[in-house]
């Protein structure tokens, strides 16, 4: 858990209920998109410490088309803002359109808000071209004083930029949740260390991997994650892992007449002795 600054929780403390009062009153009146985009500007500025002037660019151009904001902090863009009209359900067509400029500008980090839900995104500029949902929260609803909210709205104050606050958050999130969790368990490692621990409770108990492997699938683990695309990622991530521990231990492993051969070397002849 990250430790804010003091005058970040004092901040934080001081603008949240000053905001979900306007929230509000703009919800109860669907105030339209140009409104929001007015009142997530001043979120920005007023509850996560960005100059209103010099660091919050409003309709940032990007090849033809705009992005309603961008953060941009010693020349560089922290991260691309769309937001949509407060009445509006966040959707993944809005989503896919936030990436759409990230990709386009070169830029890692997205915001999608309706100003009371706000999204967060990395994108991986892998090929093909993917993205992470990181966090979101609801402004309305989220309490300055909690530590697990805190470090979520920390995620976007100016502050937290000079730090790796977001990198390390983002690599959390992305190995530390249920998905990655599953598909460790469903690892051959720790089928055999379920395997050996079985064969304790009863001498001469037979049990295979296979039948353990079933129970865990069928029986124990959530059909939520052990299907769709979330945790076929994180299978096909704790596979790589796996892949890459046991080239390196191969690697280990090798002696060096091996080496020699691999590489097509001829041991060192033993230098001729002077007549």
């Amino acid at each position: 858990m990250v430790k804010l600054p003091q005058k970040v929780i004092e901040r934080l403390t001081k603008t949240i209920n000053k905001f979900q009062k306007v929230l509000q009153v703009a919800k109860d009146r669907d105030v339209n998109e140009a409104n929001t985009v007015i009142i997530v500007g001043d979120i920005l500025s007023d509850i996560f410490g960005f100059d209103k002037y010099t660091e919050i660019t409003s309709e940032f151009a990007i090849r033809g088309t705009y992005c309603d904001l961008a953060i941009k902090t010693d020349d560089k863009i922290q991260y691309l803002v769309e937001v949509k009209a407060i009445g509006i359900d966040l959707k993944e067509n809005h989503l896919r359109q936030a990436i759409d400029y990230g990709v386009n500008q070169g830029v890692q980090w997205i915001v999608l808000t309706n100003g009371i839900i706000w999204e967060i995104y990395k994108i991986q500029y892998n090929k093909p071209i993917d993205h992470d949902f990181v966090c979101s929260f609801n402004l309305l609803e989220i309490n300055p004083r909690r530590a697990d909210d805190q470090e979520k709205l920390y995620l976007l104050c100016k502050e937290s930029l000079s730090k790796s606050v977001r990198e390390d958050f983002h690599e959390r999130i992305l190995n530390v949740n249920r998905f990655v969790i599953a598909a460790i368990i469903q690892t051959e490692d720790v089928i055999n260390i379920i395997k050996r621990e079985l064969k304790k409770l009863c001498s001469g108990l037979r049990v295979d991997n296979d039948e353990i492997e079933s129970i865990i699938y069928n029986e124990i683990l959530k059909r939520e994650v052990l299907d769709g695309e979330i945790a076929a990622r994180a299978k096909q991530r704790i596979k790589r892992v796996i892949s890459k521990s046991l080239k390196k231990a191969s690697v280990e492993k090798i002696d060096e007449p091996t080496i020699q051969k691999i590489i097509g070397a001829q041991p060192s002849e033993k230098p001729l002795q002077e007549e």
